[in-house]
């Protein structure tokens, strides 16, 4: 009976199991750790310096991609995503891939939604120049309205 609870155990572990049902563990040398911790703490300070930096619209994207690079080091290593099932890294990669398309397209939208004529104010369409359907549309001023004399005062 010993060995049906051993074999119940040993099926549920909460390890990775290979092919031969043994757990094997993920051990890193500690100095191996520390360089990865050392590398994460400079990324940081880039983070920071590169915020100093005035790049105009790229400042979001070069700080997004060194988020990236920090989060990818922790995942791989502290994480131990790198000695994984490879379905594990597949779906890791497959959040950024989608995280870099929601923002690019999102920052598509922001980049052209705001888009003016700068001759009469009236918002235009970039590839063919025409109205933009649904845009603020400029009153016209009313015929009758005159500047006032000088000196009149209402």
């Amino acid at each position: 009976m010993s060995t049906a609870t051993n074999d119940h155990v040993s099926d549920h572990s909460h390890g990775h199991d290979d092919s031969d049902g043994e757990v094997h563990a993920h051990v890193n040398s500690p100095l191996f750790m520390i360089s990865i911790f050392a590398v994460l703490i400079v990324l940081t300070v880039v983070t920071v310096a590169v915020s100093y930096v005035d790049l105009g619209p790229a400042n979001t994207f070069v700080a997004i991609f060194i988020a990236t690079m920090k989060a990818s080091l922790v995942a791989t290593f502290f994480m131990h995503l790198k000695g994984d099932k490879p379905i594990h890294s597949i779906i890791f990669i497959g959040a950024f891939v989608f995280l870099a398309i929601f923002l690019g397209l999102s920052n598509d939208d922001l980049a052209t939604r705001g888009a003016v004529d700068a001759d009469n104010g009236a918002h235009r369409l970039q590839r063919s120049g025409a109205v933009a359907p649904g845009g603020l549309q400029t009153p016209a001023a009313p015929a009758s309205a005159e500047p006032a004399a000088a000196g009149e005062h209402h």
